[in-house]
């Protein structure tokens, strides 16, 4: 049974518990994730052939030091760089490295910062020179399926009303929706209660209250929904090396419906 509890009343680790957030912290994370958002936009201006995810992980680190704020990826849990850059067919968690990006490749950059002790959560596809088609394709399915899940949040509803819009358009597209990962209650923790699978059915999940935060983030595969984590323990890719996209937002649910911190 999941609990709910004020973030006021609970430790700053992991506890299952969902937080149930007011307007004090609304704002301390309009703050931070409005700083996470305008660094994928200037990003925008950056991507392109011939730069390294490397660059785009010290204009991440720099940008955010710059801003008061730290990378909140960078030493979590082992991990070695201040953001995660996904290329092609990976699916999540791709480490940035000195390869230079090609023509045609599609990315996806997820950046969080901690600022003031709260984690602003975000990612973001962009396209490397001109792409094809499909790859397109991909991005506009991705988008439209965060924008769905995020469209049906409101007070009342389960999680899994958010995993059902998700899932019901993505296949009926004739893609995918990787399950081995999920969006997760974000605030002062990182990764928090609770989580936000992008399959499901209405009837499933925990009920949303006024107050929770959390992301979501499907990852939708032109291919098949299976997935392999590389040696180095973090990079996610397609089994069957089929593109991969991936869109996140930061989200709370307000009286009526729900707040995007990261626009």
């Amino acid at each position: 049974m999941i609990s709910y509890i004020s973030y006021r009343n609970a430790p700053l680790k992991y506890t299952g518990e969902v937080r149930i957030f007011d307007e004090q912290a609304f704002q301390g994370m309009r703050k931070v994730c409005n700083l996470a958002a305008r660094c994928l936009d200037e990003l925008a201006e950056l991507v392109k052939p011939g730069m390294t995810t490397k660059e785009i992980d010290s204009f991440v680190f720099s940008f955010g030091v710059e801003h008061g704020a730290l990378p909140a990826d960078l030493n979590y849990r082992g991990y070695t760089a201040s953001c995660c850059t996904s290329i092609n067919h990976v699916v999540c968690h791709g480490i940035p490295d000195n390869k230079p990006l090609r023509e045609g490749d599609i990315l996806n950059i997820d950046v969080t910062y901690i600022l003031d002790g709260w984690h602003g959560d975000t990612g973001r596809m962009y396209s490397v020179g001109k792409i094809k088609r499909a790859a397109e394709r991909l991005i506009e399915v991705t988008h439209e399926c965060l924008m769905r899940g995020i469209a049906s949040v409101k007070p009342g509803i389960r999680t899994g009303t958010i995993g059902a819009a998700i899932q019901q358009y993505a296949e009926a597209e004739h893609c995918s929706v990787v399950r081995d990962f999920c969006g997760h209650g974000v605030g002062q923790i990182f990764h928090d209660a609770p989580s936000i699978l992008h399959y499901g059915t209405p009837d499933h999940g925990i009920e949303l209250r006024e107050g929770m935060i959390f992301t979501i983030e499907p990852m939708i595969n032109l291919g098949k929904a299976g997935v392999k984590i590389l040696k180095d323990g973090w990079t996610a890719v397609t089994r069957d090396r089929s593109l991969s996209a991936q869109y996140e937002h930061t989200v709370a649910v307000t009286k009526t419906g729900y707040e995007i911190f990261t626009l």
